[in-house]
């Protein structure tokens, strides 16, 4: 459990220090929905992602990895879209989901799904479990 609360944490921190960093990534800005939206990438991060990457497996190997970046921004889109239509949690990345699908939304969740992992990782090292 302790595991879990912590993990959430780190995400949120690195959430609210990506959405600082690119200005393209938004949401309303209250404490409660930041941790929404952190339980929704755990979520994601933890059970569809799996299913998704065992399935590609073949055009991961095919691409040497490059394809795992393909997964994660579907999958951070994916969590913005369900924030946006299914929590009512405003989170849009440079206006996908409200605006559209476009070229600007996917180029900032690339930018956004790498500086998040990084984020993550760096913020985890810092706060030991």
């Amino acid at each position: 459990m302790k595991g879990i609360v912590l993990g959430l944490a780190v995400t949120a921190i690195a959430f609210a220090i990506l959405t600082v960093l690119l200005p393209q990534v938004k949401y309303d800005g209250d404490i409660v929905h930041l941790v929404v939206i952190a339980a929704l990438f755990g979520a994601v991060n933890g059970l569809v992602k799996p299913a998704v990457k065992l399935l590609s497996f073949p055009i991961n190997l095919l691409t040497m990895g490059l394809f795992g970046i393909v997964i994660n921004v579907a999958m951070f889109m994916a969590v913005a879209w369900v924030a946006d239509n299914m929590v009512k949690v405003e989170f849009t990345i440079a206006g996908w989901p409200k605006s559209g699908l476009t070229l600007e939304a996917i180029g900032t969740a690339v930018i956004a799904s790498i500086v998040l992992g990084v984020l993550t990782a760096v913020i985890g090292m810092v706060v030991k479990d």
